[in-house]
């Protein structure tokens, strides 16, 4: 018979966090595969490495040869997995330990390498839960450990979350940089920059007698190392929302008037049917968003309703309100014309939101290669400064492939250099609305505190520096994590 699993050197059986549960999840994905893995994390989690006869989850050695021996940390053994209960045999599986504090959670945790089959990991699960103490994980809750336990800070959780979602090269390479700490420490420097500032001030006025015996000395330098805090902060929110771009996905929006190709133009880049094209003017009555992935960055592309002066179908009239909304909110405007009607088609609306940067003007149906295009009438002033007119036929394929290109370097030009941190750590870009919030509010206390030095009385100074640092704390969760957590994990997935 096996022996009792020893304590591996970092084993740790109490209670983390006031956790006094252990959970476990799938933490691959649904469907047939080769393997899938199965994640127990708490403190009863070596508990299942003992034999079922020990109230274990594990039968005796596949290999019959194989010698007993007390289990360590990372060494992994193939082992028959048995119901507790039963004793009815469910896999045989690799069975890998972490000890408490070595593990992603920062709890003693097993894992569970099983044969990929729907009905073997729902056997496992089955058999996990009918043991005392364990229980499935909640969404995000393994990696809410992990930041309970301070394997993680906040904003490396949220790049974890970003990783799991990236579909795109740009999104993956920016998702692993705040998951590797880049981020953390970029903002971690920055919160021990102010409070090195604020305990010299504080220190100035805690050793003076009076105000008026405060030493003006030190006053200068913690006011250019603030200016220069300041100013980095600034530079920072300054990024045109690249970061937020990339995660998010760059909206482009295709509009126009009826019968110019925009349905033909999105089905030309989304490689497929995605519209349905017609002849009858007035087919496109709603928005049509298909994603793609342009140069490494996701783009969603929006096929719109087209416009014209005036129309008495309440249907169309809907259709065109929502397609300038759409068009107005877009990163990016491709405003496509039918060669044949520009640019009498071309109407004031139309032209301003060509007008719109960044915008692309483009003339379909060009099939003739050797047809002219026609200007724009200078008489006409709304038509006034336009981009220059790309020209394309949806019809032959001619000039996709140029304004395909010209699509990836307006949407490269909105995203900047993406999560490229050959500038060092603080050219990482701000991801999330929620670190922008909290920036833009620690800018705002030390621009408070740099306009009041040398009247607003010390004390209230060194308020502004501690709660310039408070706003930046609370990004990676060094102060107040509590309020986050929720909205952090609530799209995570079960098993992660």
């Amino acid at each position: 018979m096996a022996a009792p699993p020893r304590r591996a050197r970092g084993y740790n059986d109490t209670t983390a966090a006031g956790v006094t549960d252990t959970i476990f999840a799938p933490c691959t994905g649904v469907g047939r595969a080769a393997v899938a893995i199965v994640r127990v994390s708490g403190p009863a989690a070596w508990a299942l490495l003992a034999p079922r006869e020990r109230g274990g989850l594990l039968a005796d050695p596949a290999d019959p040869a194989e010698p007993t021996t007390a289990w360590q940390a990372r060494h992994a053994r193939v082992r028959r997995l048995v119901h507790p209960r039963t004793g009815v045999h469910l896999d045989t599986a690799l069975v890998l330990p972490f000890a408490g504090g070595a593990s992603y959670t920062g709890e003693p945790c097993v894992e569970l390498h099983l044969h990929g089959g729907r009905a073997v990991v729902r056997a496992v699960c089955d058999a996990l839960a009918s043991v005392q103490g364990l229980r499935p994980a909640a969404a995000g809750e393994f990696t809410r450990r992990a930041v309970r336990n301070g394997r993680m800070d906040l904003t490396a959780a949220e790049g974890v979350a970003d990783l799991l979602n990236a579909d795109t090269e740009a999104q993956r390479r920016q998702a692993l940089a705040a998951a590797g700490g880049g981020a953390a420490r970029l903002y971690d420097g920055w919160r021990r920059e102010v409070t090195r500032c604020l305990a010299h001030l504080e220190a100035n006025i805690e050793f003076a007698a009076d105000e008026d015996d405060c030493d003006d000395r030190l006053l200068p330098p913690l006011l250019e190392a603030t200016r220069r805090l300041h100013a980095a902060i600034s530079r920072h929110l300054a990024d045109a929302h690249r970061g937020e771009l990339v995660r998010d996905g760059v909206r482009v929006s295709i509009v126009g008037p009826p019968n110019a190709g925009k349905s033909s133009l999105l089905n030309a880049l989304a490689r497929r049917p995605a519209a349905i094209v017609s002849d009858v003017p007035g087919t496109t009555r709603d928005i049509i968003t298909v994603g793609l992935d342009l140069g490494g960055v996701a783009v969603s592309v929006s096929d719109t309703a087209g416009l014209r002066a005036a129309t008495t179908d309440a249907v169309e009239a809907e259709g065109m309100r929502r397609a300038v909304a759409a068009a107005r909110e877009a990163h990016l405007r491709v405003l496509l014309f039918d060669v044949a009607t520009w640019p009498a088609a071309c109407t004031p609306e139309m032209a301003e939101l060509a007008r719109m940067a960044p915008a692309l003007l483009v003339l379909n149906k060009v099939d003739d290669a050797a047809a002219a295009v026609p200007t724009a009438a200078p008489a006409a002033h709304h038509l006034a400064d336009l981009p220059p007119p790309m020209t394309i036929s949806c019809a032959t394929g001619a000039g996709l492939p140029a304004l395909e290109g010209a699509l990836s370097a307006a949407v490269a030009d909105l995203v900047g250099t993406g999560a490229d941190t050959s500038g060092g750590e603080a050219s990482l870009p701000i991801t999330r609305a929620r670190h922008r919030a909290h920036l833009t509010a620690a800018a705002g206390f030390l621009a408070e505190f740099l306009d009041g030095a040398g009247v607003d009385p010390l004390d209230m100074g060194a308020e502004r520096l501690r709660l310039a640092a408070g706003a930046i704390g609370r990004i990676t969760g060094t102060v107040q994590v509590d309020e986050v957590l929720d909205v952090i994990f609530h799209d995570f997935c079960i098993g992660k």
